[in-house]
């Protein structure tokens, strides 16, 4: 068991290790986008709001074909790739980096391999379940999918991406902030006390 630990242990130190190499040209970057998602500052939450807001006010008065729409994004990364790297160290400077920024991007880098990890353990549930319970597995995908379906028909497309993409930039400030456990915990007291109300009116 210790030696699995250890060996897992291992793994997740090469690939955090690895993935600092490759991102080191945006590590500047994303120190600066770690402060803002988590919300270092009191107006960093309406500015989020507002940036992600006027990029979907813009695509939505320029009403791009799909084609049009993905080629331009992947453009914009492409310009990102090849730009943020040169521009970074000149804007940020690199002679700046200090040892708690470098402990502050190892940290990144290690959420981030930790968060490909677990999407890739979700996954070979999914088909672990298909294997050992494939009607259970048809009959959850398929709801699943009919729901999603549902909710995309009743909500327009774009609305609806830009309410998953404000949701999932200022998931890090509200879990930082302590407000999802918050309301989660009020939640929780609300069912027990519904819970307990219905086992005294069954006494």
């Amino acid at each position: 068991m210790a030696e699995g630990d250890n060996r897992s242990t291992n793994l997740l130190a090469a690939e955090t290790a690895s993935l600092e190499e490759q991102l080191q040209g945006w590590g500047e970057v994303m120190l600066m986008a770690d402060k803002v998602l988590r919300w270092e500052r009191a107006w960093f939450p309406p500015a989020i709001m507002g940036v992600v807001s006027l990029v979907f006010l813009t695509i939505y008065y320029l009403d791009p074909s799909v084609l049009s729409g993905v080629s331009c994004f992947v453009m914009f990364l492409c310009l990102a790739d090849y730009l943020v790297p040169i521009l970074a160290p000149r804007i940020f400077g690199s002679n700046k980096w200090t040892t708690e920024q470098q402990q502050r991007f190892h940290e990144i880098c290690s959420n981030l391999v930790k968060t490909r990890r677990r999407a890739v353990g979700w996954w070979k549930r999914l088909f672990t379940l298909k294997e050992e319970k494939p009607k259970m597995y048809f009959m959850t995908m398929i709801i699943s999918l009919a729901a999603v379906a549902w909710v995309g028909q009743q909500v327009h497309n774009l609305l609806l991406t830009y309410l998953i993409v404000i949701f999932f930039l200022l998931l890090p400030g509200l879990n930082q902030h302590g407000i999802i456990s918050k309301y989660i915990g009020m939640a929780k007291r609300e069912i027990n006390k519904l819970l307990k109300q219905k086992e005294k009116k069954n006494e």
